[in-house]
């Protein structure tokens, strides 16, 4: 059996998920990972897992039955999709997870150790869809270390080049996420300068960024140490901020390269990348993921997902 990380935020998680153990579905079931996962799951009580695309299914665990009606949610996001056509897209284990999902036979989508991210992507959006106004997908990872208080950041994975509205969307959702993890938002919107003391593409587009956010605990452009230290924030005019758990990032490369040096040299695990802005959960595992880092992502997405179904 794979043991979580003995980490509060994912014990919580995991207890949390275990009080009523949701569906999820393994598209991959042919990957030795995957199904080393899937069983880790069961076991532990944690989901119900559902695996495509073998043969015979782990223990603890059941595989899915693709049905033809599922053709319907397929049709239902693109009205010109002929049936035939749709009836082949379910022959594709990807469609076949996500279209699962959206008809309510499964309530999370965990995919990615053997598909890249534009599939497991094209197949959420083309079947599930986008949450109520989102208007564009994003990713985070849940950052987390003995000792230290989890973060989120975002958006590390998906991402490249947002403007100022998708920068908005995708910290909306990462706040969203972290109320959901960690049971309150923080955000800052990262850049290369704080408050009014700097200008450049980069730092208007976060500051335009950061107007569009109303109601919500963010502060923006600002600096990494000022977003996470409470002393220099107070000294670069952020007087009252309580310091940042979830780091927005001006872009991909920016967001891509923390969370590795977060890894490399702060000793931190990572935990995703989990998409969020979706209709319903939806997961996207790192190509390299271990059996572990599978348990761990899906507990994550399942935790998501347990919010929108209380």
């Amino acid at each position: 059996m794979f043991l979580l990380a003995l980490m509060d935020v994912l014990d919580r998680l995991a207890h949390a998920v275990a009080r009523a153990p949701a569906r999820v579905v393994f598209p991959e079931g042919r990957s030795p990972v995957t199904r080393a996962a899937a069983q880790a799951l069961a076991e532990r009580g944690l989901a119900r897992p559902v695996l495509l695309d073998c043969d015979e299914a782990p223990p603890g665990c059941t595989l899915g039955e693709v049905r033809p009606e599922w053709t319907k949610v397929l049709q239902a996001a693109r009205p010109s999709l002929k049936e035939a056509v749709a009836l082949k897209m379910l022959g594709r284990p990807m469609f076949a997870a996500a279209a699962m999902v959206a008809a309510g036979e499964a309530e999370a989508l965990v995919a990615g150790v053997e598909t890249p991210t534009k599939r497991v992507i094209e197949a959420a959006l083309m079947a599930i869809g986008l949450a109520p106004d989102v208007t564009v997908p994003s990713s985070f990872f849940l950052m987390h270390k003995d000792g230290a208080a989890p973060l989120i950041l975002a958006d590390c994975a998906l991402s490249v080049a947002p403007d100022a509205g998708e920068l908005a969307a995708i910290a909306r959702a990462s706040a969203a996420s972290a109320q959901a993890l960690l049971g309150e938002a923080r955000v800052a919107m990262l850049s290369y300068s704080t408050g009014t003391s700097g200008a450049g593409e980069s730092v208007d587009r976060v500051r335009a960024a950061t107007t569009l956010l109303d109601g919500m605990q963010v502060v923006g452009p600002v600096q990494a140490d000022a977003a996470l230290n409470q002393a220099i924030a107070a000294k670069k005019g952020l007087e009252g901020w309580d310091g940042a758990n979830v780091l927005v990032f001006p872009a991909l490369d920016a967001g891509n390269i923390a969370y590795k040096l977060l890894q490399e040299l702060g000793g931190y695990a990572a935990i995703g990348p989990c998409l969020q802005g979706f209709a319903r959960p939806v997961c996207d595992l790192s190509r390299g993921a271990k059996a572990e880092d599978i348990v761990n992502a899906t507990v994550v997405t399942l935790a998501l997902g347990a919010v929108g179904r209380a």
